[in-house]
């Protein structure tokens, strides 16, 4: 890890390598599987309390030891040990025609409690999506190409004034945190009562409580420039899995000249071309989550632990494709939208017998993170008890 020297006047600090590859696709899967429409125009974002509302509170568990690594360095970089909270952690990514122009990250009276700011890249300029330099406008380094494990550390007034150029195609992904001196911003104090409340006493129901449960349809509908109208643009999530090669079947009759805003949250399949896959999803976001599962781990490997027999799949009817084409027409209006927007992954492998491994697989994964924020969240508590104690909070 190669550090760049800090300038007096324009506190900042670059890390390479800061976070390894394997970091970097685990939060990547994290985010293309439960991302929500972001605060910018292009944008997407995946933030801690958001997991928990969605029934995915386990997701929380990778950003753990990275929130605490990142914290460590910026306390240790600008000599304020012992004297930071964490204000906000998220997965931004950025599509094309995303952009933002010179600005400081407290420029807003109700950002005034950020006092620094971290950026992890989880993936790379020039290899993911192309646009999207940073740019700070005074001091050295002037430009920053993001390349995945590199870390941007700096403080979020006006002597790190920014901008980022905007990215011209495929989806520029970081982790971005912003740290306060004002322990009444503390992120971790909101996250443990959400917790308490939404996976506590769920814990005894270990199956159901790895389920996702989506958030409104509004939070998951994209269309150019933020536009309102749901006449063009795509849900997201249909989107996501259009880019992985699939499309949505929902068995039973449909009215489709009926409000069918609660469709996504009903059960339902997913079919690759002319196949029709033999598992029945919960939710739309259940599905989404495996489809990314398998092509975080399978496009690597091209094959699973677990010893399967060849994967159930039926060819599609004609009524069945009839109703695919129904919902893509509600759901995925514009579809060459989706390809401009998201990179497709139909260039990785796929295997019908794999992917009914990765179920299996992606409830084993839920479940040990399951397991790991159970036994985390009396820990955590214990911590931020002292800390609030220790702090007068």
């Amino acid at each position: 890890m190669a550090d760049m020297e800090m300038e007096e006047d324009h506190p900042r600090l670059i890390l390479h390598n800061f976070l390894t590859e394997d970091e970097c696709k685990e939060l990547e899967f994290i985010h293309k599987s439960c991302s929500t429409i972001g605060y910018r125009p292009n944008v997407f974002s995946t933030t801690l309390s958001h997991l928990i509302a969605t029934n995915s509170a386990h997701l929380i568990i990778p950003f753990l030891p990275i929130r605490d690594r990142l914290k460590e360095k910026v306390e240790e970089t600008f000599g304020c040990e012992y004297e930071l909270v964490t204000e906000f952690t998220g997965l931004i990514s950025w599509s094309r025609g995303a952009s933002i122009g010179w600005h400081s990250d407290d420029n807003r009276p109700y950002l005034k409690q950020r006092d620094f700011t971290a950026v992890c890249y989880l993936n790379s300029y020039g290899k993911d999506f192309e646009g999207g330099l940073f740019h700070f406008q005074d001091g050295e380094p002037k430009t920053i190409a993001p390349m995945v494990g590199d870390a941007v550390i700096y403080t979020s007034d006006g002597r790190n004034t920014h901008s980022v150029d905007e990215v011209t195609s495929g989806e520029r992904l970081t982790l971005t945190l912003w740290f306060s001196r004002d322990s009444s911003h503390d992120e971790d104090a909101k996250l443990i009562l959400l917790l308490e409340e939404n996976v506590l006493h769920k814990s005894n129901n270990v199956p159901w409580s790895l389920l996702p449960l989506p958030a409104s349809d509004n939070m998951y509908w994209f269309s150019p420039h933020q536009a309102s109208n749901q006449d063009i643009g795509f849900d997201i999530r249909l989107g996501r899995l259009h880019a992985l090669g699939f499309d949505v079947y929902y068995s039973r009759e449909m009215n489709f000249g009926s409000d069918l805003s609660e469709l996504l949250m009903e059960p339902m399949q997913l079919a690759r071309r002319d196949q029709l896959l033999d598992h029945k999803f919960v939710n739309v976001l259940h599905s989404l989550q495996v489809a990314q599962f398998y092509f975080w781990k399978g496009c690597k490997s091209q094959a699973f632990t677990n010893e399967v027999q060849s994967g159930k799949a039926v060819r599609l009817s004609r009524s069945q494709s009839e109703k695919i084409t129904q919902v893509n027409s509600i759901f995925l209006k514009d579809t060459k939208l989706v390809e401009t927007v998201f990179q497709s992954a139909d260039r990785c492998y796929f295997n019908l017998a794999t992917f009914s491994a990765a179920i299996t697989e992606w409830e084993d994964y839920s479940c040990k993170l399951h397991k790991e924020i159970l036994l985390s969240l009396p820990q955590w508590r214990a911590h931020q008890a002292i800390y609030s104690v220790k702090f007068d909070v």
